[in-house]
């Protein structure tokens, strides 16, 4: 009996080839438009040429002709090691990750019994983190009979906020969840 493979296999193996072909630049025998615009390997503007004597002169000086930008018309190349390229291109990556600053989302929980003194606790919980420049996930859980008093719910998030010494602004609005109410604070810039 025959067995058709699956198609699953083939289209996760297709979505993987095309995503790899993405990142990589076009060199040498790859580039196949009429003309390109040619950069030096010390830098200086050489012009439009033809690619065939583009790669040329790359070939005669022992170098690459690498795509860099494919969307300028005509497209612009140059004349560089490949791998040297790889390795510019690398480390300006992880320079711009490096720049990149990570703003969490912390957490502060709410029950509806909390007392006052509680509640002025997780104030300053929440301000040494407004003060890191994280933003602030504020949530009160609700259990059982609670379910039934929303008003007082939202009563208690609107007092959490007065605590507050900071001055901070709401970036999502008090709304429901299944388990109570939250709100995400940020600091006022």
């Amino acid at each position: 009996m025959f067995r058709r493979p699956h198609r699953r296999n083939f289209s996760r193996n297709f979505n993987k080839f095309n995503s790899f072909n993405k990142d990589r630049k076009r060199i040498n025998e790859w580039i196949r438009v009429p003309e390109v615009r040619v950069i030096g390997a010390d830098g200086s503007q050489a012009g439009i040429m033809p690619t065939a004597q583009a790669l040329a002169m790359a070939k005669e000086q022992g170098l690459d002709l690498i795509e860099v930008s494919a969307q300028a018309k005509p497209p612009v190349c140059r004349i560089m090691n490949y791998g040297k390229f790889q390795y510019q291109q690398e480390k300006k990556s992880k320079e711009t990750k490096g720049k990149l600053t990570k703003i969490e989302v912390k957490g502060i929980r709410l029950k509806m019994k909390t007392a006052l003194n509680d509640l002025k606790v997780k104030s300053k919980q929440a301000e040494k983190f407004l003060s890191k420049g994280h933003k602030v996930k504020v949530e009160i859980i609700l259990r059982g009979r609670e379910k039934a008093f929303f008003g007082l719910a939202k009563q208690k998030m609107l007092d959490f906020m007065q605590t507050l010494e900071t001055e901070t602004m709401i970036e999502q609005p008090i709304k429901q969840s299944p388990r109570g109410f939250n709100m995400i604070i940020s600091k006022k810039k």
